[in-house]
């Protein structure tokens, strides 16, 4: 039997080869549009608190990426104490596409040009499965919050607003 394409992205990539079950689901939303995750949470007909975001901070001068609902935000000061450090502030957007290899949009946690630290808002550990960035604008990929975590090596943390 043929294996399923893996939709061309490093994250996709690291599911196949992990042998992780990724059901793939397009979208068509503009990453411009105001309240994007909603937006894409309405497009896939799922609710929105199951579709999390990826963000990428540097917490005191190092990069940590930040995975967490759409429906909130990004704690700063909580994504900062879960990596360990003090301070964070949201990352240039050029730095981010750079670490990442992704374009925002698509960035996801999952086969990133450079491995960063991880974590992930504990809303996740509530789900039997989490949308999440398949890496690319307008592909979400469903997956397990144990199989992400698993595979980033994640710290689980309330980080969300």
């Amino acid at each position: 039997m043929a294996k399923k394409p893996a939709a061309g992205t490093p994250a996709t990539a690291v599911l196949v080869d992990q042998k992780v079950e990724h059901p793939l689901h397009p979208y068509d939303v503009s990453p411009d549009a105001p309240n994007y995750g909603a937006l894409v949470a309405q497009a896939l007909g799922i609710g929105p608190e199951r579709v999390f975001k990826t963000l990428i901070a540097e917490v005191d001068g190092k990069l940590v990426v930040g995975v967490v609902p759409v429906t909130g935000d990004l704690d700063l000061k909580a994504l900062a104490g879960a990596a360990g450090g003090k301070r964070a502030a949201l990352a240039d957007r050029a730095a981010a596409e750079r670490s990442s290899g992704y374009v925002r949009g698509g960035i996801s946690p999952l086969g990133q040009r450079k491995r960063l630290p991880t974590v992930v808002d504990d809303s996740a550990l509530a789900l039997d499965q989490m949308f999440i960035s398949a890496g690319r604008r307008g592909l979400q990929v469903a997956l397990a919050p144990a199989d992400l975590i698993r595979l980033t090596e994640a710290v689980i943390a309330a980080i969300r607003t």
